[in-house]
């Protein structure tokens, strides 16, 4: 299993209009190949700072099959728009798993 950690700053005022648009794509990632769930965390400290995670069964699953997929277009055109800076993106695997 592979998370992608996407941190994601939105520009001022724009933080309800970004949590719309990934309400909207919810859909879009649950028939992704390889997807298995995603979830939006909003930042206490930052509110105007997200990360969104999304596991996958595989790194191309998101990198080759979602990205290629005109879903991630519709994707981005739900909330590109909120973007202040481009998403900084990583993939993590599990490397210790206690609980």
């Amino acid at each position: 299993m592979i998370l992608e950690i996407a941190q994601i700053d939105v520009k001022p005022g724009m933080e309800r209009d970004f949590e719309a648009g990934v309400t909207a794509a919810a859909p879009l990632f649950r028939r992704a190949k390889g997807c298995r769930g995603m979830e939006l965390q909003r930042s206490i400290e930052k509110p105007q700072r997200y990360r969104l995670f999304v596991k996958w069964d595989t790194l191309e699953n998101h990198t080759v099959d979602f990205r290629g997929s005109a879903d991630f277009t519709q994707w981005r055109e739900l909330v590109g728009h909120c973007f202040a800076t481009p998403p900084e993106v990583e993939h993590t695997a599990p490397a210790v798993q206690g609980f």
